[in-house]
């Protein structure tokens, strides 16, 4: 059989192909945080502790706030926030129109606190946001130990 000039590039040709397609695949095994078990990481990135007084976890797709509000006692308090997903997420915390806690966090894991005193009780609104959309982020308010 002779060798055709035409057969060793159709060759690399169809090799590329399947480098590409096995790079496309391999991409597209991970899991995407539009798609991610918040309940499954949470429980992983901030696992449940006791005095839990307020908490949220979810995901942030677009630059839009999560909004939430919580009544709490009087104490003293520690702020957690984790978050997955690249950049950064924020966590403002008022009472009443007073900011009483702003906290970032990178979102790869790392869990940034705070120490949160209220010397009454209040009606606490928290303000998850980020510019880095999409994330996946958890909270959580805990009494100090």
């Amino acid at each position: 059989m002779a060798f055709h000039p035409l057969s060793l590039p159709r060759a690399l040709s169809g090799v590329a192909a399947a480098a590409v397609l096995l790079a496309v695949s391999a991409c597209s095994a991970q899991v995407s945080v539009e798609n991610a078990d918040v309940p499954s990481w949470k429980a992983t990135a901030l696992p449940s502790a006791s005095g839990i007084v307020a908490e949220d976890a979810g995901k942030i797709l677009n630059a839009k706030a999560v909004e939430r509000t919580a009544n709490v006692p009087a104490g003293s308090y520690t702020l957690t926030l984790v978050c997955e997903g690249g950049g950064k997420a924020f966590l403002a915390v008022r009472s009443a129109g007073k900011e009483l806690a702003d906290l970032g966090a990178a979102c790869n894991g790392t869990k940034e606190s705070v120490k949160l005193p209220l010397k009454q009780a209040a009606a606490l609104e928290f303000s998850t946001s980020s510019l880095d959309a999409p994330l996946i982020y958890a909270y959580r308010l805990v009494a100090a130990e």
